[in-house]
């Protein structure tokens, strides 16, 4: 069985301070292709995320100028995560139970990584659609 710490070693995770602006958050995940931006303060601190959704629904949607707007002020706050001990299935079965795509990894508050759908294989969602389907069978 995974753990999260085999999806995120070696990673280098996409971050960003709170004063980011949207634009460039959105020009930063589009070069590395990826859906999140980790918002962190000077330690790694795990503060927020912001997400292509977020820039979406929280800057286009409502108007808001992405050049001066602060990722600060649109993200995620305390988004939910997990430690690198726990097994990947458990990502998967927090991403489906809150809606999301994205769960960063943090050991005491700190920045790990972070996992997207996408980084699991077919085992790990198998494994999820015969949890989800005796649930909701009960």
């Amino acid at each position: 069985m995974r753990r999260m710490s085999d999806i995120v070693r070696n990673q280098k995770p996409l971050m960003l301070p709170t004063v980011a602006t949207a634009r460039h958050a959105c020009v930063c995940m589009r070069e590395r292709k990826v859906g999140a931006v980790l918002v962190t303060d000077r330690d790694r601190h795990l503060v927020g995320m912001f997400t292509g959704r977020g820039a979406v629904g929280r800057v286009l949607a409502e108007g808001k100028d992405p050049d001066t707007t602060q990722i600060g002020d649109v993200m995620t706050r305390d988004p939910r995560s997990l430690s690198p001990e726990h097994p990947a299935i458990d990502a998967l079965r927090l991403m489906y139970d809150i809606g999301c795509r994205h769960i960063p990894v943090v050991v005491d508050g700190r920045v790990l990584g972070i996992v997207s759908r996408a980084d699991f294989r077919g085992i790990e969602l198998d494994r999820l659609d015969e949890e989800t389907d005796f649930w909701e069978r009960l």
